[in-house]
């Protein structure tokens, strides 16, 4: 099943035409990643489709759902969720505190409902519960009582994905999530997103520049250059291709 249908995305940032008519389709459960060199439209994409950034034409569907005109708050709602390069968790508060505060579900953050504690207790189970266990599939259960600006930038990054799927995400987009990561934790930060991919059947779409990691977990490729996808399909289709190639080494 499609989750994401993109269709003749436009952007233009004054005379500059950064993105040139991108569609993609991404089915539901699967983990897409989006390559291409630097200035290529990859993050302004994410950004479109995230609500950050409003295209100047084409159309978004997510969930059977017109999310065009949607900004961030509105899209996350959908649950459509992206993290960010750097991550922005609240740095005082706990790992147990930052995943607690990202769940959607608690009635009681209702003005009306909050003095009646019988009307929320249940809800304040059920999101420690489900915290518990997001933060054993991120492997963050030792640092559940450490700040989060104590944490390294891997587990920082781990912290981001597991934030996004407190939200109730059925789509997380991720912009390089393994990006001055070392390549032992960058393969147990992927090896962690395919996991929840498969398992949880949480649909990723994610930019990355390090390809000789990344690649090896994709289930499907967009390869983008000046605004465009050039290129779509499988890892090894899509580096090798010559347009690929070009792109990155220039002519």
């Amino acid at each position: 099943m499609v989750i994401l249908s993109v269709s003749g995305i436009t952007k233009h940032f004054g005379g500059l035409t950064v993105l040139d008519g991108v569609d993609m389709e991404i089915e539901q459960g699967k983990l897409y990643q989006l390559i291409g060199p630097n200035g290529s439209g990859k993050t302004t994409l994410i950004n479109v489709i995230s609500g950050l950034l409003k295209p100047d034409g084409g159309k978004i569907v997510f969930d059977g759902t017109d999310i065009t005109s949607k900004g961030l708050f509105d899209t996350y709602k959908t649950g459509l969720v992206r993290t960010w390069q750097i991550p922005q968790p609240f740095s005082t508060l706990t790992t147990m505190e930052n995943f607690l505060i990202s769940a959607n579900s608690n009635s009681g953050e209702s003005f009306l409902v909050a003095p009646l504690k019988s009307k929320w207790t249940n809800d304040e189970e059920e999101i420690t519960d489900k915290a518990m266990q997001i933060m054993e599939m991120v492997n963050l259960t030792e640092q559940k009582q450490t700040a989060s600006k104590n944490l390294s930038g891997g587990q920082q990054k781990l912290l981001e994905l597991g934030r996004a799927m407190m939200s109730g995400a059925s789509m997380i987009l991720m912009d390089e999530p393994i990006a001055g990561v070392n390549p032992t934790l960058a393969h147990q930060i992927f090896e962690k997103i395919s996991n929840i991919c498969k398992k949880q059947k949480i649909t990723f779409l994610i930019v990355e520049h390090r390809l000789d990691i990344a690649l090896q977990y994709a289930d499907y490729v967009f390869a983008m250059n000046q605004g465009k996808i050039i290129v779509q399909g499988s890892s090894d289709e899509v580096i090798k291709h010559p347009k690929v190639v070009e792109s990155y080494m220039g002519k």
